[in-house]
Parts: C-alpha cells; structure tokens; sequence
C-alpha cells in the first residue's frame, strides 16, 4: 500500500463532512446558488452549468422509497449488475431503501451529466433566520451529498471502531510518549477490574509490576519493549508476556501482544498502542501436548519396570506436579502376573520418588514391614558358578568349580526398592480398592492398569502444603487439577503402565530363560585326569536378551573326555529350551562313544526332524521360526593316554591351540553346514597334543563385536592366550575383560579353557592275547599281577571274573588278535578290544539255560559297562570303583 492509499484509509471523515461531500447551497426555491467542486466531481456539471438550475435538474424530488429505477448504479462508473430483486448497492434491496444505518438520510436518485443515474444520499442543513425573509437568490439551506455506498463504507469503518472499543476480546491500550495510558477498550478494562477512568495515567509496569515478557530476544519489562517501538518505529508483533491478572491474582496468565508507535497527520509521534490477546488457555493446551510428545519420546527407552517408573517421574517435574510417587507392586517388578484380585491388599514397592527442589509434600505412605522376595542380577557365569561382573582369578586351576549360580532366598543380594502400604482412607488406598482415579485437592492418584490388572499406582502431588522450610507454596501455582490435567494424567499413566507391562513381560521371559538356561549349564565340572578346565559364560544384554550359547565337558571311557561348544539362533526362552535339547542330546550321543563326525551326523539329523512334523503336531500351534535349524556346534574327544585329539565342526569356530611354547593356532578343521540344514557331510581331524597344550572353545559373541570383526577378535584372543605364566582363570579373566570390556554384549559369550594332560605309564597297562582258550587264563595272571603291583589286591577277584567272561566272549564270538588293557585312574578301567563288530547285550537266563548269565554277573561287579566301537572292531569297558585309600 502506498503512502497516499494508507493516508486516505485513515482519513475518518465522514462522506457527508461538508469538507468532503458533494454540496450545493440552495435558496428558498430550491434552486441552486452554491456549488462545490466535490459536486462537480461526482455528477460532471460544473458551476457555471449548475448555478441557476433547479436542484429538480440534479436529483428525484422525492426520495426513494421502493425499487430504484432501471439501470441506476451503485458506483459512479460501473453498470447496475445485481441479482434480481436486488438494488445494485451494497446492503439494500427492492423492498426497502436500504440498510438501518442510512435510515435518517434521505436516499435520492441523482442525474450525471454523461446520462448515468446513481443513488445518492442527501442531507439538508438550513441556515439560521426565517425562510420567509429570503428571496430567490438567498442562500436559505445547505445540501449534503454522497454516494451510498461510499456512505456504507464509512459507517463499517465506524462499526470496526465501535466493535474495537467495546466488543473485541482483543485488549486494546494506547500509551502516551511517557507511556502512561491515556484510553483502553472495554476488554482491557475487565483484565484490569476497574473502569478507566480509576487507572487513566498508570504506567504499565505499574499496572502489571510481577510481569515479563518471555519471548527471548525482546527486553523482558512492558517499558522496554514500548521504548523500542517509540524510538525505532519497528512495530513488534507476538511477544508472549506472562504476569497475574489483575481481576484474576494467584494465577498466572500468558497474553500474545503486539505493539506498535502511533503519529499525528502530520508525522509526530504521540504514543504507542497495545494489542494483547489472552492465549493462557491454548498455551496450556500446547503445553500438555507438548507433555506427551516429551512423554512419549522420554517413557519406555528400556524394557526395565524401574527405569520407566523414574522416566514418568522425570517427565512430569517439575512441569505438572512438584512431586511424583511411582509404585509398581511386587509382582511386576519380578516379572510375575500382574494381579487382577483384591487390589488393595497388594504389595506395593516404591520404585520412583521425585520432588521439585526446595518442595516437600506430605507421603501417607507407610513402611511394609513384610520381607521382599531377593532379586539376582544377571552377570557372568565363572567357573565357580556365582554371579559377578567381571569374573576374578580366585580358585586354583586345578581345583573343582564348586557352586550352581542359582539365586537362593537366603541371598543377601536384597531388591533395593522399599515396600509402601497406604492407610484405609488416603486417595492411594481408595485408588486401590475402586480401580480408578481419585482426585483429592492438590493429589491426583492414578492407577497402572495393564491387561485387566493393576500393575500399581502414580500419584502427582501439586505441594498445596508448605515447602521444606516452612514457606507456602508459590502464589502462581495451580494447586489442583481441571479436568484437562486429569485427563492428561490418565494418558501419561496408561502409557507408563503399557511400558512397565513391556517390561514386566520381558523381565518374566528373561527370568525364566536365565533360570533355564543355568539349570541347562554345567553348574560344576568334576576333576578330570585328562584336562584341567576353566570356563566363563556371559548371557546377552538386558536389550538383546538370553542366548542359546553352551558348552560342556563330558567324561568318556578310557580316560577320555569329550569337549563341546555350541551355539543356537536366536535369543529367548526358545533358544534357552533348544540349547537345553541340543546339549542333552550331544551328552547321550558321546556316551555311545560316538567319534566327532559321527555324533553332528546323528545330531544334525535330531535337529532337522521337527521341521518335517504337521503344522498340528503341537495342538495346533504353530512356531513362527525354528531356531534349532543353523545352530552350530563343535565337539571334540582327547585321550590322555595316547594325547590324541579328535574333533569336528557343524558351522562353529575352529579352537584355538596353543602350544607349550605359547605359539598360537586356529586349525583350519573342515566346516560342516550348521545343523539342520544337510547337504553335506561332517569331517574329523585329529591331532597330537603335547603335554600341557590349551584348547579355548568359543562362541562367536566373545570374539565378535560391533565395533570389530572377527577376525580381530581372533587376534586378540591368540595375544591374550599366549601368556603361558598365567593361570587357565587368569586367561578366561584375561580374555573377557578385553573381548567383552563392558560385561555384556549383543549375544551370549561362551569360553571353555582346556589344558592337556597325559596318564602316566605306570598307570596303564596294555597286553595282545591270541583269541584261544589259554587266553583266558593267561589274562587272568596277568591283571591279577598287575593289580598286586599297584596293591590293588581288593579288586583282584571281582578282576578275575571281569577279564574272565570279557575274554572267554571275545575268543567265543569274535576274533583275534585280543587287547587287553587296565588304567589305574580315579576308577579301575578294564578293556577287552577284538575284532568284532557285535556288541553284547544284558539278559535274563531262565532257570534251565546253561549260559547267559556271565555278563549279567559283570554288571553287578563293576560300577559301568559299554562298548566303544573302532575302525578294527570293539572295545568292551569296565569301571570298577577303587578301594577308599587308593581315590587320588
């Protein structure tokens, strides 16, 4: 808009001013004697043509009392283009001369010079002295006109003005230079209470001393922002000012404002002007939106009842309350059912307390004298099967694990969270017994509900009570909630309460699977004469949740041990229950005595047999995944008398072998597919093992990483792994602290340490017999001999009868050349080998057969029996028990 439009816009003449209206002075005959230049202007007939005339020549002698005559215009220079039954002007019609506003003015229909008829409104103004004393000639009255919708025009912009002052919710103030007020609209006035004229001169500061503005970048006083205005003429629109209305103290109000300066029509400043529009309730609205929006960014960041109870706490103060109390019972913070029967008498816990600083509002909570349930954490599994972080060296390498790392009632490992019970009466115990929400003044208790039942209560506190000093509560603190409050509680609870279910769900399945998963570990490894062993287990982290990582060490016949690792897809109860069924069945296989690549064959073919069952082969329900299919596994068999190794892999890691040198290996054994998915067959490699090498077994999480590939895991390993002064428990420590620095990872972590040892010669005797007859009593000298030599002379009887029937049925059933061997290890082992591929079976003779019993009679002697099949025939294997002064 230019200048000369904005200053004609504010020109507030009306068009009937006779400074601006078309005039012409008439005398006692009405004819016209005067004529303006405005007149001139709106009908084309200049003065000359005018004077002289009657003013019949001009305009209608009678006004216009019904439908203006065809072709008569609204607007000097435009065609008559109304609907029908309209007049063409602006808030008139065909059955009346117009709008209210004009009744009072005589509507005419003027005559241009160019043949254009208008509609004109008229107003007559005689001059003072009698008509009757003027002759023609003599001006006698003045005429007034203009067009009616110009008129229309002036009058909306009076009614705006009007409005303004009087209707408007807008409060409107206008200060002078010294910014005292001079005038104010009705709405400011009820902000203030007092009429304008009590408060006519105040400053504004003074009308609203406690106030600033908080909009940044502005000076936070009314007469600092205003001094802006005045001195660089810059108007400022939407400052946020917060002050106690003055028809409203002990509440806080925000008002949307705009100032701008005001001048003369000559350029001189003569004040400024204020718009303020109270928005406290749309901010508070905003606000509460804005509440959630940060409560649903802020609430249930971890699947942990605790951290989400603090979150809640942390959203909503100081913002809505300036105390918040979260309890959560007991059962959801242990993972159990959350409860769904009479709530009041459930056992609460409080788990999230926080108060805005230098408040303290009054907790009817009182101590539950009742004892909490003990709450283990989750750390590493070392070999003595405890709980810690990171797992310390105690425990000599050679000494047993001792332990089951199960949490026991006795523990002193207590939950920190104090248990709270309510008074009959307090909001928290009507709260409880109703199910719903109760507001009581300044305290609004809410419920947790989830799933039908209550998981516990929130309960906002707005402090209506002194502080902790003793001071009352701030004078602009709400201290009740409005319904909108109450509402945005409930929201902020339901959300909180579907969190602390997520977590309380999660807490149950990770509780379960961890208590599975340890019962499905070794809790203790025997002694072994062939290895000493050291171990570590870290399950997954809290986020990830349990794995399906194990290992286990198996004692086998022979002195033998079997080693395994492996690892399942997957995390959860599922992959917890298909480790447990993945490791009983290696443990069933290996006592069969099967070699390496035999037992992945046989397990490879348990795993991919529930993928062929119906989709109701389990009442109908089906998994959505199998996480047995492409699990790994590596198994391996040492044999301390030869120090042979013999070991095969389904999809795992190769071992690591270090020498007694310290030289570090990974084997490069041939990789079977992982289990379940066939196609190919699985290899055995077998090695000799010097006295004293190490083995390390592994799963993957403990040398893969986020911030790392394997291959540097590896690395590090074989580093760590190389110090041949320390311990196997100072390696496993060793190991983890630098592979797995934080405690946990993104999946299970599995270690097993294995160092190699030989039987000494004096322990194991070994003689080849002819399979004849004679055999069986030279075998008898002979272990006889040899157990007086070791003063093993308890056992020769039992001995005698053992060799006696094991060597008769290799001379009976199968051939020659016969092996016959004793190892004196923490039991007495008796080997009969042949050539022969039938294994014995244990029966009952009737009462007239003539053999049979002979086997039966050598299991009631020996401790176990079984066959072990090799690449030249079979081994048949006794244990007999040593007398009490011979155990090592």
């Amino acid at each position: 808009m230019s200048a000369a439009n904005t200053a004609e816009s504010a020109d507030f003449r009306g068009p009937l001013d006779i400074t601006r209206a078309a005039t012409a002075v008439l005398d006692a005959e009405s004819t016209v004697i005067g004529w303006s230049p405005a007149a001139a202007e709106l009908l084309g007939y200049g003065p000359a043509e005018a004077l002289g005339r009657p003013l019949s020549a001009f305009l209608s002698v009678h006004p216009v009392g019904g439908a203006p005559p065809v072709g008569i215009e609204a607007v000097a220079g435009t065609d008559a283009s109304g609907a029908p039954g309209t007049t063409g002007v602006p808030g008139t019609t065909a059955t009346g001369i117009g709008p209210p506003s004009l009744v009072g003015n005589e509507i005419h229909v003027a005559h241009a010079r160019d043949g254009r008829e208008l509609l004109v409104a008229t107003a007559m103004c005689p001059l003072p002295g009698g008509a009757a004393d003027r002759g023609p000639g003599t001006p006698d009255r003045i005429l007034v006109a203009a067009e009616v919708g110009e008129l229309r025009h002036w009058e909306s912009r009076l009614a705006l003005l009007q409005g303004l002052a009087t209707q408007s919710p807008v409060g409107l103030a206008i200060y002078d230079t010294d910014l005292r007020l001079t005038w104010c609209n009705t709405a400011y006035e009820r902000e203030i209470g007092q009429p304008l004229a009590a408060f006519r001169g105040m400053r504004a500061d003074e009308l609203y001393g406690d106030g600033s503005f908080v909009t940044p970048g502005y000076p936070q006083t009314l007469d600092g922002v205003m001094h802006q205005v005045l001195d660089t003429g810059e108007p400022v629109l939407d400052l946020n000012f917060r002050a106690q209305q003055p028809s409203d103290p002990g509440r806080d109000h925000l008002w949307s404002c705009a100032y701008y300066r005001l001048e003369d029509a000559h350029g001189h400043v003569f004040g400024v002007c204020e718009d303020a529009f109270d928005i406290t309730d749309r901010y508070r609205v905003q606000e509460r939106l804005t509440l959630l929006v940060e409560a649903g960014r802020r609430i249930g960041t971890a699947l942990d009842v605790a951290t989400t109870a603090e979150e809640i706490a942390e959203v909503a103060v100081p913002d809505f309350a300036a105390t918040v109390r979260v309890d959560v019972t007991r059962a959801a913070v242990t993972g159990e059912t959350a409860a769904v029967g009479s709530p009041a008498d459930m056992s609460l816990l409080r788990v999230a307390d926080r108060s805005e600083p230098g408040t303290a509002t009054p907790d009817p909570a009182l101590p539950d004298p009742g004892p909490g349930p003990g709450v283990r954490g989750t750390g590493p599994l070392d070999s003595e099967g405890s709980e810690s972080g990171p797992p310390d060296a105690a425990g000599a390498e050679s000494g047993p694990p001792d332990g089951s790392g199960a949490a026991s009632p006795g523990d002193d490992d207590r939950h920190p969270y104090p248990p709270v019970a309510y008074p009959p009466g307090s909001p928290q115990h009507r709260s409880l017994s109703s199910g719903g929400l109760v507001l009581d003044e300044g305290t609004l208790v809410v419920p947790l509900r989830a799933g039908g039942g209550i998981l516990g209560l929130v309960t906002f506190d707005r402090g209506v009570g002194p502080d902790a000093s003793g001071r009352p509560p701030a004078p602009d603190r709400a201290t009740t909630f409005d319904n909108g409050e109450v509402a945005l509680a409930d929201e902020l609870a339901a959300r909180a309460a579907v969190c602390i279910d997520n977590a309380r769900r999660y807490t149950r399945e990770r509780t379960a699977s961890l208590a599975l998963q340890r019962q499905l570990l070794p809790h203790h490894l025997p002694p072994q004469s062939a290895v000493r062993t050291a171990y570590r287990y870290l399950p997954a982290d809290d986020v990830t949740g349990v794995g399906g990582d194990w290992f286990d060490v198996i004692p086998l016949s022979g002195t033998r041990v079997g080693l395994v690792v492996g690892d399942v897809v997957g995390h959860g109860l599922q992959a917890a229950a298909t480790m447990g069924r993945l490791r009983t069945s290696v443990r069933a296989f290996a006592q069969l005595d099967m070699p390496p690549d035999e037992l992945l064959t046989r397990l490879d073919d348990l795993v991919g047999q529930p993928a062929e069952e119906p989709p109701g082969a389990n009442g109908g329900a089906v998994e959505t995944y199998d996480v047995t299919t492409g699990a790994t596994c590596l198994y391996a068999v040492y044999d301390p008398v030869s120090r042979r190794c013999v070991m095969a892999r389904a999809g795992h890691l190769p071992p690591a072998i270090v020498d007694p040198g310290g030289g570090v290996s990974f084997p490069d054994l041939p990789a079977g597919p992982p289990l379940g998915l066939g196609g190919l067959p699985f290899e055995s490699m077998e090695f000799e093992l010097p006295v004293g090498s190490l083995l390390a077994l592994f799963t993957d999480g403990l040398v893969e990483a986020r911030d790392h590939d394997i291959a540097h895991g590896l690395d590090t390993l074989g580093r760590v792994l190389g110090d041949r002064s320390a311990s196997l428990e100072e390696l496993c420590d060793r190991a983890v602290s630098e592979l797995v620095p934080g405690g946990t990872s993104a999946d299970d972590t599995a270690l097993l340490l294995v160092r190699t040892r030989e039987l000494d010669a004096e322990r194991v005797a070994h003689w080849e017999l002819n399979a004849e007859a004679v055999s069986v009593g030279r075998a008898r000298e002979l272990a006889t001999g040899q157990l007086e030599a070791w003063g093993l002379e308890e056992l020769v009887f039992a001995t005698q009868l053992v060799v006696s029937e094991l060597v008769t049925n290799a001379v009976r059933y199968a051939g020659g050349p016969l092996g016959l061997r004793l190892i004196r290890d923490r039991t007495l082992v008796c080997e009969v080998a042949d050539t022969g591929h039938t294994s014995p079976h244990l029966r009952h003779s009737a009462e007239d057969d003539e053999g049979g019993r002979g086997l039966f009679i050598v299991a009631q002697l020996v401790q176990r029996w079984g066959t072990r099949y090799t690449p030249t025939g079979k081994t048949i294997w006794t244990e007999q028990a040593l007398p009490p002064a011979d155990e090592d």
